[in-house]
């Protein structure tokens, strides 16, 4: 609160001593640490009162709206939290489940199709590059042979 070192407070106490003397020094820190634990317990008292006005007011239910449209990591982080309670309490008999289970077999059927269909087009690719590779051999060897 003051910022008071050691070296302050070790002068401040050397200064009382000579001023006041050391018959009076433990009276004075006494009263001294009365005023200052009323002075605390008034600062105590002054922040529980405006905070209670605060909570009337409705000032913290303000602030936490802010804070949180603020935060658009923890406000993410929420929803993820909350999409996550919503998938561990799924219920595969449900409606939605079963339309879940019906799309998983769609997509299923989709992506099997998908990979029937680009193998069989590897391989017709393999066959046409195969006939043209043994028309060309069959060419070169007919050239070969009327060369000769």
């Amino acid at each position: 609160m003051f910022d008071l070192g050691l070296t302050e407070l070790l002068l401040i106490g050397i200064v009382a001593l000579i001023i006041v003397g050391p018959k009076d020094l433990p009276v004075l820190f006494r009263r001294v640490g009365e005023f200052v634990g009323r002075m605390k317990g008034m600062a105590r008292e002054f922040t529980s009162a405006m905070n209670d006005a605060a909570d009337q007011s409705g000032v913290k239910d303000i602030s936490k709206t802010i804070r949180t449209a603020t935060n658009p990591v923890k406000t993410g982080l929420d929803k993820v939290g909350e999409a996550t309670k919503e998938f561990a309490n799924f219920d595969p008999l449900s409606e939605t489940g079963k339309l879940a289970s019906k799309r998983a077999e769609a997509a299923k059927k989709l992506h099997e199709a998908t990979a029937n269909s680009q193998d069989n087009n590897k391989t017709a690719k393999s066959e046409s590059n195969l006939e043209e590779s043994e028309e060309s051999s069959s060419e070169k060897i007919i050239k070969s042979e009327n060369k000769k």
